[in-house]
């Protein structure tokens, strides 16, 4: 998420167009901020637990909620 803000956020300051331009934008960007998670001892995206399905996230609740009712 921080990637895509500052991307976008670069290509509306330096106003960039065209599609080749802002591709190279968004791959300097991830790099720079790959680059700063590794240097700060971070966790590396690819590392993290993939986030639950919707799907699955609605029935967990809806289980907690009705042991709660």
């Amino acid at each position: 998420m921080f990637r895509a803000t500052q991307t976008d956020a670069k290509l509306k300051r330096e106003q960039i167009q065209g599609e080749a331009k802002a591709n190279h934008v968004h791959f300097e960007v991830g790099k720079k901020v790959r680059q700063t998670i590794k240097d700060l001892g971070g966790t590396m995206p690819e590392k993290l637990p993939a986030s639950e399905s919707i799907g699955v996230a609605k029935k967990r609740l809806k289980k907690v909620s009705k042991k709660l009712s």
